[in-house]
């Protein structure tokens, strides 16, 4: 059930403005809480894909295992593991949430798929993610400094965090022709 079935009092901007498309018949309002929900959808999907992918490669616990130890509970990192997952599910959500109110607000390169575009933007926005978390939380919250190889893999988590979020968040934006079909494969003859 789409919000719009909850909203139906609302008027578009589109409206408004005199001009409307199929992807525009929704009222802003609606636009927005649909964006977030592709968001919080995506960001949970690929904030676990990318735990899959560090926790057996790094064989450490998120960096939020940090956080949680050094100003919340105190001890060593490894003895909150459940906190560490919660709260690196939380980040992975709320960044979720933010690129998936973003990504429908992106104009230039609409002449490609939003599938496409998701793929693109999506690994870049790990890729920035990934940058911020380095400077910012790692450095300058935690006072972690990365070896090379684990600066690689760290680097490598956020991009497939922003690849697996641009693919679902672009897979069910609005002009998507069909978000539920399931994608048919064909004969290449």
């Amino acid at each position: 059930m789409a919000v719009s079935d909850h909203l139906p009092g609302l008027r578009s901007i589109t409206e408004a403005e005199g001009h409307t498309s199929d992807a525009d018949e929704l009222p802003r309002e609606e636009h927005v809480l649909d964006a977030a929900v592709r968001g919080i959808q995506g960001g949970f999907v690929a904030t676990l894909i990318m735990t899959a992918f560090r926790l057996p490669i790094l064989r450490s616990l998120p960096p939020s295992a940090n956080f949680w130890s050094q100003y919340v509970a105190g001890g060593d990192p490894s003895d909150h593991p459940l906190a560490a997952i919660v709260l690196h599910l939380l980040y992975g959500v709320s960044a979720g949430v933010v690129f998936g109110v973003l990504f429908p607000l992106y104009d230039a390169g609409r002449s490609i798929e939003p599938e496409q575009r998701g793929l693109v933007w999506g690994s870049v926005y790990g890729m920035v993610l990934s940058a911020v978390g380095v400077q910012v939380v790692l450095q300058d919250l935690l006072d972690i400094r990365l070896e090379a190889d684990e600066l690689a893999l760290f680097h490598a988590g956020h991009f497939v965090y922003g690849l697996s979020l641009g693919a679902w968040v672009g897979s069910r934006t609005e002009g998507v022709e069909d978000p539920e079909r399931e994608y048919e494969y064909r004969d290449g003859n």
